[in-house]
C-alpha cells in the first residue's frame, strides 16, 4: 500500500502537486476539462486541509522550448472557475525562475499556485536531476496524482521524489485500487476485452493477461492478424504483418492456459475506409478479397455480450472497430451497452475506450475509467509505474 495525502500532515506546508492537465485545446480554448475535474478531489482537500498548493502539470509536446502555443495559462483559467478561487499563475520560461521561487515562499494557507508547462524544460523528459531539484526547492512535500504519466521517468513525475517526501493524490489511489484489484485479486469469472490496431501495441498486455482472466475477447483491427495467422482471407483490412506469429502464439498460450479466447465469427466489412461507402456482413472465413474489416458483425455482438453477461470483473481498453464512423460504431456500442447493463466491476484501460463510452452517454455507467491509456496499458502488463514507485509505502 503506498502512501496518500490522508497519511501526511498539510497543515501549513506546501504541497508540490503533479497533475495531468494535459487536456485538449481548440484556439486557446479547453474543449474537454475532465483532466481538470479528475484532480479537484486531491486539490479540494489540501486546500481544506490549510495547505498552500503548487500544481504542475504538462502539456502537449512544446519539446522542451517556450512555446505560448502550450502555455497553462487556459488551464489556470478553469481552475480558477472550478475552485472559484484566484490562481496564482507566473508564466516563466524556464519554469522556475526568481519570480516563482519568491511567489510560492508567499503563498498563504488555502492559496493555489500554477506553474508553466514543465515542458517548456528539456530536462523535463529526460529525469534531469536539476530541475527536479528546482521544482522540489518550491514545496515541502510531493503529491503524485498524474496518472496518465506514472508511467515516465521524468523530471515532475519522478525526479522530484529524490528530494521532497512523496505520497499519491486520490487519483492515482483510485487506479491502483480500480486497475490492481481487477487483474490481481478479480471476482471470477474475469473477462478481458482487448481491442484498437495493433497487435504488437497489445501483445506484452495480453501475455500477462492470459495468465489471470478466464476468457479473452479480441476485437477491433488487431483481429485480423489473429484471423491472417489461421490462414484465414482478410482482404484489405488493417494488419500487423511483424506478428502474424505471435498471434498464433498467443492462442496457443491461451489454450494450454484453459483461457477462452474469443475472436469475431462474422464481420463488417467495407470497400473504403469511409463512412459513406459499400459495406456488408461477412462470416470470418468469406471475408471478400477486395473488402477491409472495419467492426464486428452482429453474431460476433452476442458472443460477445454472452460473455460479459456472466461476467463478475471486465477489464476493456480498445474499441471493437471504426466506432468514429457512425456506420462502424455498433460493435464497440453494443459491448459498451453490455458492461453498461453488466452487475461486474467495469475497468476501462483509458485512450479510445474511454472516448467511446463518452461518446456513448455511457461512461457514468462504468465502474472505473483510467485516465491513462498508455500507463493503464503498462499496468495491466505488470510493469512497475515510475511515478508510482516513488510514492513511500505505508
Amino acid at each position: 500500500m503506498k502512501k496518500t495525502v490522508k497519511d501526511i500532515e498539510i497543515k501549513g506546508r506546501r504541497a508540490l502537486v503533479r497533475c495531468d492537465f494535459n487536456v485538449p485545446l481548440k484556439e486557446g480554448k479547453i474543449t474537454d476539462d475532465i483532466r481538470i475535474v479528475s484532480a479537484l478531489p486531491t486539490i479540494k482537500y489540501l486546500l481544506d486541509g490549510g495547505a498552500k498548493v503548487i500544481l504542475m502539470s504538462h502539456l502537449g509536446r512544446p519539446e522542451g522550448e517556450p512555446n505560448p502555443k502550450y502555455t497553462l495559462a487556459p488551464v489556470a483559467e478553469r481552475l480558477a472557475e472550478l475552485l472559484g478561487q484566484e490562481i496564482v499563475f507566473i508564466s516563466a520560461d524556464t519554469v522556475v525562475d526568481e519570480k516563482v521561487r519568491e511567489a510560492a515562499a508567499a503563498l498563504e494557507e488555502g492559496q493555489v499556485m500554477l506553474l508553466e508547462n514543465v515542458r517548456y524544460r528539456k530536462e523535463e523528459t529526460k529525469n534531469g536531476a536539476e530541475f527536479a531539484k528546482e521544482l522540489a526547492g518550491l514545496g515541502d512535500f510531493f503529491v503524485n496524482d498524474a496518472f496518465g504519466t506514472a508511467h515516465r521517468a521524468h523530471s515532475s513525475t519522478a525526479g522530484v521524489a529524490d528530494y521532497l517526501p512523496a505520497v499519491s493524490g486520490f487519483l492515482i489511489e483510485k487506479e491502483v485500487e480500480f486497475l490492481g484489484n481487477a487483474v490481481e485479486n478479480p471476482e471470477r469469472p474475469f473477462v478481458a476485452i482487448m481491442g484498437g490496431a495493433k497487435v504488437g501495441d497489445k501483445i506484452p498486455v495480453i501475455e500477462n493477461l492470459i495468465k489471470k482472466v478466464d476468457t479473452l475477447i479480441i476485437g477491433g483491427g488487431m483481429s485480423y492478424t489473429f484471423f491472417k495467422a489461421r490462414g484465414l482471407e482478410i482482404g484489405t483490412s488493417i494488419l500487423d504483418e511483424a506478428n502474424i506469429e505471435l498471434a498464433a502464439e498467443l492462442e496457443k498460450k491461451a489454450a494450454e492456459a484453459g483461457v477462452k479466447l474469443l475472436l469475431p465469427v462474422d464481420c463488417v466489412c467495407a470497400k473504403e475506409f469511409k463512412n459513406d461507402t459499400e459495406y456488408g456482413v461477412y462470416s470470418k472465413d468469406a471475408m471478400p478479397a477486395d473488402m477491409m474489416g472495419m467492426d464486428i458483425g452482429p453474431e460476433t455482438v452476442e458472443l460477445y455480450k454472452a460473455a460479459v453477461a456472466e461476467a463478475k470483473t471486465v477489464v476493456w481498453n480498445g474499441p471493437m472497430g471504426v466506432f468514429e464512423m457512425e456506420n462502424f460504431a455498433k460493435g464497440t456500442r453494443a459491448v459498451a451497452e453490455a458492461l453498461a447493463q453488466s452487475s461486474a466491476v467495469t475497468v476501462l484501460g483509458g485512450g479510445d475506450s474511454a472516448a467511446a463510452v463518452e461518446q456513448f452517454g455511457l461512461a457514468d455507467k462504468m465502474t472505473h475509467i483510467s485516465t491513462g491509456g498508455g500507463a493503464s496499458l503498462e499496468f495491466l502488463e505488470g510493469k512497475v509505474l515510475p511515478g508510482i514507485a516513488v510514492i513511500e509505502d505505508k
